[in-house]
């Protein structure tokens, strides 16, 4: 059985393009976390709302669908589920100083392999 201190981390995956999110589940599975995913950021909720054992959010901003973009999802994150890190990614928008919750930190698209196990790694060392 393994010890509390040998658990996984979770990382809720949060992209409304299916194939990077499916490129994102692998590359974060592929480093050794379990991954959960979600399309929008109503999804998103829902799964942490239902589940409390997600230690990471790893979301794109610029997702039209539902009812908030990535950025309104990490601020409702912080806000309801302060322990869980954030981080937050896009291709077309650079959030501003001051924009993202405290604590999280922006990745641009395109993002590589190792600039996201190195940002995971800093927010839960």
């Amino acid at each position: 059985m393994q010890s509390t201190h040998d658990k996984k981390k979770m990382v809720l995956i949060v992209e409304d393009d299916f194939l990077l999110r499916m490129d994102a589940m692998a590359m974060i599975e592929e480093a050794g976390f379990d991954v959960i995913e979600a399309a929008n950021a109503d999804h998103a909720i829902a799964i942490l709302e239902a589940r409390s054992d997600i230690d990471v959010i790893f979301t794109d901003i610029d997702m039209p669908e539902g009812s908030m973009n990535g950025l309104k999802l990490a601020h409702a994150v912080r806000g309801r589920w302060p322990p869980i890190k954030i981080i937050t990614t896009s291709g077309h928008f650079a959030p501003e100083s001051g924009e993202l919750p405290d604590g999280s930190k922006f990745i641009p698209k395109p993002y590589n392999f190792e600039h996201v196990m190195a940002t995971i790694g800093q927010l839960i060392a």
